[in-house]
């Protein structure tokens, strides 16, 4: 924790960041968001197992925005967010400091090449627990597979976590909030939950970056990151993309080529 905070104090003392993004210690222990305009309150960072929250999608933010060029903390993931957020021109190239704990050594890597060559030498590897459940889903006849989910689905309260907690769901209006027609009832049951779930991770489609911090967020401890998770694997294997790896890359589904196979978007 010291060399992240003597890192950060350097970025500060020289001017190269208005402010740095990343955890304090919250309510019973948890870790919340915090930025750090001062030096002084560099002690007050803290950077360890349980920041496991994905800071990037703050950065898309109109009020972090105003602060002006940041560092930030986090882990691979992020760095796969802020690909990703580049990607789709919601952040530009230059304008933060990605610093992550590597081995030991703190790096800061100030422009998407940098993150892109961190990332190509760690590889990309689904949580082994993720993994071991998306397997034994898959495994299931289609109709278990649909009685499983919609199980799951059921409990689902409508609190909207699982999107507020995703990078990749920066939208200023969501799909979810028109009334004016309201395309996905409001009410928390079986079709509402389902159409919200299944929307949401066709969207996410080619563009969930594997943090798993939707499922992490659900209060009620439904495992939606599976639903994302399953959605990019299908994506890289019918495309051959991977989300998050390149700051500059046309994504599967944003994508219209004339040889298509599928016939009706021609």
């Amino acid at each position: 924790m010291d060399a992240i905070q003597t890192e950060a104090g350097a970025l500060l003392d020289a001017g190269e960041v208005k402010a740095i993004l990343g955890y304090a210690v919250g309510s019973f222990g948890r870790r919340r968001p915090l930025v750090v305009r001062r030096p002084a309150d560099l002690d007050r960072l803290v950077f360890d197992d349980a920041c496991t929250m994905n800071l990037a999608g703050l950065l898309s933010k109109g009020e972090v925005r105003r602060l002006g060029k940041l560092a930030i903390l986090g882990g691979t993931t992020m760095l796969r967010s802020l690909l990703q957020l580049m990607g789709e021109r919601q952040l530009r190239d230059g304008e933060f400091v990605a610093v992550v704990l590597d081995r030991g050594d703190v790096k800061s890597l100030d422009s998407a090449a940098a993150i892109e060559e961190f990332l190509a030498l760690k590889g990309h590897a689904m949580p082994p627990s993720d993994h071991a459940r998306i397997a034994a889903l898959q495994a299931m006849d289609r109709e278990a597979r649909w009685a499983w989910w919609q199980q799951e689905l059921d409990r689902c309260v409508k609190c909207y976590a699982c999107r507020q907690v995703c990078p990749m769901c920066y939208c200023a209006h969501c799909t979810m909030d028109v009334n004016r027609p309201q395309w996905v009832p409001v009410a928390s049951h079986s079709l509402g939950n389902f159409e919200y779930h299944v929307v949401r991770a066709m969207h996410l489609a080619g563009r969930c970056v594997q943090c798993g911090e939707c499922g992490t967020a659900c209060p009620v401890g439904i495992p939606v990151h599976l639903l994302t998770m399953s959605a990019e694997e299908s994506a890289k294997g019918h495309f051959g993309q991977r989300a998050g790896h390149a700051a500059k890359l046309d994504y599967a589904l944003s994508t219209f080529r004339p040889d298509d196979k599928e016939t009706f978007i021609r």
